[in-house]
């Protein structure tokens, strides 16, 4: 029988893709979600005993993101309500560089269940997806000064091996680092989307002040902003420069490269503007 399985942040960038390849493998899933039934939100553990119950295995994505302070508390908590429930196993989604993420790390790894962890860089989908989208539709991008280079990761890659993790138990006590093959600024990255798609897309770099001022003025709210923050002044700090051939060495094939991954994207016709 295979096992049941929650997806937490099922409608997320990876739950999402985790779902729809688990679907297609015929595992029987719970979604986990502020707006599933029952729901599950991460500041209303009272409900979490009711999502839990009944679960063989657990895919962890902490929202809004691990580095966030009471993620610890949390992650612990969910740990203790896994272990009375009698989960057997947990794949937990963590992020490279962030010291709140590694403490995470340790609390799944003590934690006497089976587990993997995935260490990722950033997204190439935040491109796509996520924070970077709007301002490419705009054709015309602020970003906060940077020195540092990134080796994004294409989440079909990283969500093939969560996947793998979560069918498979030759991952079991694993730690994967995931990166893609290469190395880019932010601004080599936007460069190649505006060759793609033959356009040009604006680029202008401000202090990293001035950049929150900006998010504060666009409304945005305070938890992502500190977030968008703490992420610009520690994890973009270079720590993160290196490529890891983890993902190769486990799945037998290269990470896709963020060319690739934009000569796709522009294909589905996302970052197309549309014309009235």
């Amino acid at each position: 029988m295979k096992p049941l399985t929650l997806i937490l942040g099922s409608s997320g960038k990876t739950g999402s893709r985790i779902v729809n390849k688990l679907n297609q493998l015929r595992y029987p899933l719970r979604l986990g979600g502020r707006k599933t039934i029952p729901a599950f939100d991460w500041e209303k553990s009272e409900g979490w005993d009711e999502v839990i119950q009944g679960i063989d295995q657990i895919y962890i994505s902490y929202q809004p993101d691990l580095a966030h302070p009471n993620s610890i508390h949390h992650i612990q908590k969910l740990i203790e309500l896994s272990k009375k429930n009698n989960v057997k196993r947990l794949v937990l989604l963590s992020g490279r560089g962030e010291p709140e993420a590694f403490a995470c790390e340790k609390l799944v790894e003590n934690s006497g269940l089976e587990w993997t962890i995935l260490r990722s860089s950033w997204f190439s989908q935040n491109f796509s997806e996520g924070m970077f989208l709007g301002q490419i539709l705009e054709r015309k991008v602020i970003f906060p000064k940077l020195k540092s280079t990134e080796p994004f990761v294409d989440l079909e890659d990283l969500t093939d091996l969560a996947v793998d993790a979560l069918v498979k138990n030759v991952h079991i006590g694993k730690k994967y680092e995931l990166t893609g093959p290469t190395l880019l600024s932010f601004q080599d990255a936007f460069g190649q989307i505006a060759k793609e798609l033959n356009e040009t897309i604006s680029y202008e770099e401000i202090p990293l002040d001035a950049y929150v001022t900006m998010l504060n003025e666009y409304g945005l709210d305070q938890e992502t902003i500190w977030l968008i923050r703490y992420l610009f002044e520690t994890v973009l700090d270079g720590r993160n420069e290196s490529v890891v051939d983890d993902f190769e060495k486990v799945m037998g094939k290269k990470p896709k490269d963020f060319t690739n991954y934009v000569k796709e994207t522009a294909k589905s016709g996302i970052w197309d503007v549309v014309k009235t």
